[in-house]
């Protein structure tokens, strides 16, 4: 399959149809040094004609680091453009993308790269669940976690730089029974990571996944070849699929390299639009 290395022009004309992005709170329970419930936010698009009557698949998208909710949808509107022309175009069937962010505090303090990790606490227990049960998704509302399980096929995960090393950390790691699509773009370990233990941990996940049967659709990795997360992330990726045979390139993984591409948004935004044509597709 090609992939598009710059954004088509006819994703950002003006769209004849518009999804919808609205706001969305829960709480989290994950913080137990709290005497009360986290509130958190999260920015919901769904798309033009969205109906609680039709099941829709979902993606989780995170940010980077910094930043917040906010980054994908209300800083950079024009994400929310190019999902309204690839879904009218019928490029790929429309979804739900939600993007919560990791950090616990409003403006966000330091880079938080501990929460790459431990978001995977609130992701299980309060983000899914609060999203599923409100929005029409294949869960059907029903968030139990056998649910979730079964529902896995459905559900992807991606995001840019520190949120990329999230999609490792948060859901591949330690959530790979609710995920089965992957979209990590720019960087899994950072410059100061172990890049041997991230392999590991990569062959360890999938090979115990697929002992219980779970199996992984499509691990999406895109990076650009002037992107300061390039080297790392590509190094990882060569040698994990050498080493693990559950990695087929072509099948159930790409590694997807923007020419000239920078670490920026007009990028990530890229790896999203070529991403959504590959998630949910069992063909």
């Amino acid at each position: 399959m090609k992939f598009a290395d710059k954004m088509p022009e006819a994703m950002l004309r003006d769209p004849s149809e518009r999804g919808e992005v609205r706001r969305f709170t829960y709480e989290s329970q994950t913080y137990d040094k709290l005497s009360e419930p986290l509130a958190k936010g999260a920015w919901v698009y769904l798309p033009h004609g969205y109906t609680p009557d039709k099941k829709y698949n979902i993606v989780y998208l995170l940010h980077g680091g910094g930043v917040n909710e906010d980054w994908w949808f209300k800083t950079f509107p024009e994400t929310a453009t190019i999902l309204d022309n690839l879904f009218a175009d019928g490029l790929c069937e429309p979804c739900i993308i939600v993007t919560p962010t990791y950090y616990r505090n409003q403006p966000p303090q330091g880079m938080g790269t501990d929460l790459t990790e431990h978001f995977r606490y609130e992701l299980r227990r309060d983000l899914i669940p609060a999203v599923e049960k409100e929005f029409s998704t294949y869960a059907c509302g029903d968030v139990s976690e056998e649910n979730l399980v079964r529902t896995r096929a459905h559900r992807a995960f991606a995001g840019l730089s520190l949120g990329s090393m999230t999609t490792y950390r948060a859901a591949l790691y330690n959530n790979f029974d609710l995920f089965a699509w992957y979209g990590p773009f720019s960087g899994c370990c950072g410059p100061e990571g172990d890049r041997d233990r991230e392999v590991q941990r990569i062959c360890e996940t999938l090979a115990e996944g697929e002992k219980k049967g779970l199996d992984l659709k499509c691990m999406f990795c895109c990076t650009g070849d002037r992107d300061i997360a390039y080297a790392e992330h590509r190094e990882i990726m060569d040698r994990a699929k050498v080493a693990c045979p559950q990695l087929r390139e072509g099948e159930n993984y790409y590694f997807v390299t923007i020419p000239g591409g920078v670490h920026d948004m007009k990028a990530w935004q890229l790896d999203l639009y070529n991403a959504l044509q590959v998630f949910f597709k069992t063909e």
